[in-house]
């Protein structure tokens, strides 16, 4: 039979809900620090999902993946201009520890200094055995993640906010 449980699971030493537990409290300059950090013309990169695209395995669902492509650098016009890539181009991606080709779209969806590639992509590896989605393989942004970036408090890799450079391809 079901319990009410949510009272227990709230419950904490403080007789609060704690919103923001100290240890979160303390990293509190640490992140201000890094966000005052100077990028040198270089740009964060972020996720996004799609749609039709939630997970990987609906890339190898024709209906979903038919039309526009969907795994694109996302650009502002701003930085788009400034680094010479165009809408429909190619563009390539470095990390400190990696580097993808990705094709362009220009969009003000993003701000200034931030580029978007979509998470779940890159399936042109050899073995992968969806035909559907490696006719649509896009790029993986993975490849561009730092393994000595992680959040201090949970031990979570950095996936999102990595910095990168992005040139014309």
């Amino acid at each position: 039979p079901l319990e009410p449980r949510l009272p227990d699971a709230l419950r904490t030493a403080s007789g609060n809900v704690e919103l923001a537990p100290q240890p979160m409290v303390d990293d509190v300059p640490r992140l201000r620090s890094a966000l005052g950090r100077a990028s040198n013309g270089g740009f964060v990169l972020i996720g996004r999902r799609h749609l039709r695209s939630n997970n990987s395995w609906m890339h190898n669902v024709n209906v979903l993946v038919k039309g526009k492509p969907q795994c694109t650098l996302q650009v502002n016009p701003s930085d788009a201009e400034r680094v010479g890539i165009t809408d429909g181009g190619s563009a390539k991606v470095s990390s400190r520890v990696g580097a993808v080709v990705a094709d362009v779209e220009i969009t003000d969806a993003v701000m200034p200094g931030v580029v978007s590639l979509p998470h779940g992509w890159g399936h042109d590896l050899p073995g992968v055995q969806m035909s559907i989605a490696s006719a649509h393989a896009g790029v993986n942004s993975n490849v561009l993640a730092d393994e000595e970036m992680f959040d201090v408090i949970s031990g979570n890799a950095v996936l999102n906010g990595i910095p990168v450079e992005v040139v014309p391809a």
